[in-house]
């Protein structure tokens, strides 16, 4: 029998990332609620469990909690952060507020070699994000780790086989992370990789001809990766029962409706609707973020429904969700931090079923399924574009005159990167048109303009991501080149926060 990991999710942004570190590891593995009961856990075979984060203090009333009986089912258990305090709560130790909250980079010493951390650096860089701690280990831990601002940063029972880590291993930003939930499911748990992720391709495949069965479908095509793959995918599902539907709601990076028709007019039945008279009037006025993208979400399904209404009954849309989209959107236990067009912006009176093949994939994974589908690189690797497009990068009301700023500006910054050579490097770059004006000089005359955020950052699937240290003749070039060539900016500016404890996008 395949080995078998189930992760216990208390309401973690990364609780399905830890289920796809355990996937690379080719360890099956799946995520039930955090109050799944002990016997439900065993009943299913579970070789081990990991506890995952969670946003809320063990504290709270109503706090996400577990099945302590979990913990005497003879099989390993390793907390991560919120799992790890809740493991201390229940088990008798003690969890106190730290004096200092802790998010993104510090420096992790180990104080006593396990299993569980072996070859792993001391110091190691890990990521963190907690403002609580745990003061006092339960009785039969060992403290194992320590960073300069918590105590208490790895704690083992080796007579229980219970281990916990007050950071986040899952994350990109902690170098050794996939190290430690290797050394958890190898040396710990015995466990031995017996599990292929080619599967995915053909699950996807199946789930696509059964849900749309002997009908047909739109899928929303966007230009992006995530959606081209959902398009090959479904168009293996299917074939020519497929309808792509690019809907220009007028907020595209420049030149990128016409690159998206020479990139599919030709591979499929294309159909490209100018609903931007449309968007704009909904968007009117409009300044709060959550409205605008709801908004946009609620706009795009009723361009579709008209697009269905003009060419024939489509009862299925496809859509290229991932799970970054589904999180951030207060998928699962997670909290809402900003409702994507496509996940949380959804209207509930819509027509259509939405069928989305990638919803439990992160973006790294979508790119290694576009390339075995023989998907072109210059797609594959195109930085991520949000659904809701440059709406989500101007602060306040979207007009056509702001959407026109920041679209020019954005292309100096992608060209830039590019003409460094940088743009495989970085994850996402792009502009950011702020709601407020500043004093500047021109020509010796005083300007009235707009400050421009230039945003880029590096990632592996968008879950956290650390600002790029862009060469600053790059920097010297977008800047220039920016209030040279778009009239309305007069100053620039460079984000330097990481993801936590801010998003990749502004809004």
């Amino acid at each position: 029998m395949a080995s078998h990991v189930i992760v216990l999710d208390f309401g973690a942004q990364y609780n399905q990332l830890i289920a796809r570190r355990v996937r690379e590891a080719e360890i099956f593995s799946e995520v039930l609620p955090g109050d799944t009961p002990a016997a439900t856990i065993r009943d299913k075979g579970a070789d081990a469990v990991i506890l995952s984060g969670g946003p809320a203090s063990v504290f709270e009333p109503g706090a996400p909690t577990m099945d302590p009986a979990v913990f005497e089912l003879g099989i390993p258990v390793l907390g991560i952060c919120y799992g790890m305090q809740l493991m201390a709560h229940l088990l008798g130790g003690r969890v106190i507020p730290a004096a200092r909250q802790e998010y993104g980079r510090s420096r992790m010493t180990i104080q006593r070699m396990v299993p569980l951390l072996e070859g792993l650096s001391s110091p190691s860089t890990v990521w963190m994000s907690h403002g609580d701690i745990v003061e006092s280990a339960p009785p039969g831990f060992q403290v194992l780790a320590s960073t300069p601002t918590t105590p208490i940063a790895a704690m083992g029972d080796p007579a229980r086989n219970l281990w916990a880590v007050q950071y986040h291993p899952e994350v990109h930003h902690t170098p050794e992370g996939q190290r430690l939930i290797e050394n958890f499911l190898y040396r710990v748990a015995g466990l031995r990789p017996d599990w292929r992720p080619a599967e995915v391709i053909d699950q996807a495949v199946a789930q696509i001809r059964a849900e749309v069965g002997e009908g047909r479908a739109l899928i929303a095509l966007s230009g992006g990766v995530d959606s081209a793959v959902a398009g090959a995918l479904a168009a293996r599902a299917i074939g020519d029962r497929l309808t792509a539907v690019l809907i220009d709601h007028g907020l595209m990076r420049a030149d990128e409706v016409d690159e998206i028709r020479s990139v599919f007019a030709d591979q499929i039945d294309l159909h490209i609707v100018d609903a931007s008279e449309q968007f704009f009037a909904a968007l009117a006025g409009v300044t709060d973020p959550e409205a605008k993208r709801k908004i946009i979400g609620r706009e795009f399904i009723r361009a579709f429904e008209a697009t269905e209404q003009a060419l024939g009954p489509r009862e299925v849309l496809i859509q290229g969700t991932v799970y970054p989209d589904v999180i951030e959107s207060g998928g699962g236990q997670a909290r809402t931090i900003k409702s994507h067009h496509n996940v949380g912006g959804l209207p509930e009176d819509m027509r259509f079923r939405v069928v989305e093949p990638l919803r439990w994939l992160f973006k790294d994974e979508v790119r290694r399924i576009g390339t075995a589908l023989g998907l072109p690189d210059r797609l594959v690797w195109r930085h991520p574009f949000p659904g809701p497009g440059l709406a989500v990068r101007i602060i306040g009301e979207v007009t056509r005159e702001k959407v026109a700023i920041v679209r020019a500006a954005d292309a100096i910054v992608r060209q830039e990167i590019d003409r460094a050579g940088l743009n495989r490097q970085v994850w996402q770059a792009f502009a950011v048109l702020l709601d407020i004006r500043a004093v500047g000089v021109m020509g010796d005359q005083r300007t009235y303009g707009y400050p421009l955020v230039v945003r880029a950052v590096e990632s592996l699937d968008g879950m956290t991501a650390d600002w790029v240290r862009l060469p600053p003749e790059v920097l010297d070039a977008i800047a220039n080149r920016v209030v040279g060539e778009v009239p309305a900016v007069n100053r620039v500016v460079y984000d330097i926060t990481s993801k936590p404890p801010g998003t990749i996008e502004w809004e």
